[in-house]
């Protein structure tokens, strides 16, 4: 757990030195050997196929989306 110190610290920090903490950290997670995805093993995946009311909602926004700009 972070502690308050060190968030307090942190947003101490000017715009660049944080950045450049957000620089080394992302660097690092990057590095750090996961096992997210696992040989030999079955994940879902999502597909747009028979997604109709994805499909509706998209229709509905392009619809209103056209009208705004014949207005």
């Amino acid at each position: 757990m972070v502690s308050a110190e060190l968030l307090n610290t942190l947003r101490n920090f000017n715009r660049a030195d944080k950045l450049y903490i957000m620089q080394v950290l992302v660097s690092e997670l990057a590095q750090a050997k996961t096992n997210l995805i696992q040989p030999d093993q079955e994940y879902p995946v999502w597909s747009p196929y028979d997604a109709f009311e994805a499909a509706d909602t998209m229709l509905q926004v392009l619809e209103k989306a056209k009208t705004k700009t014949h207005e």
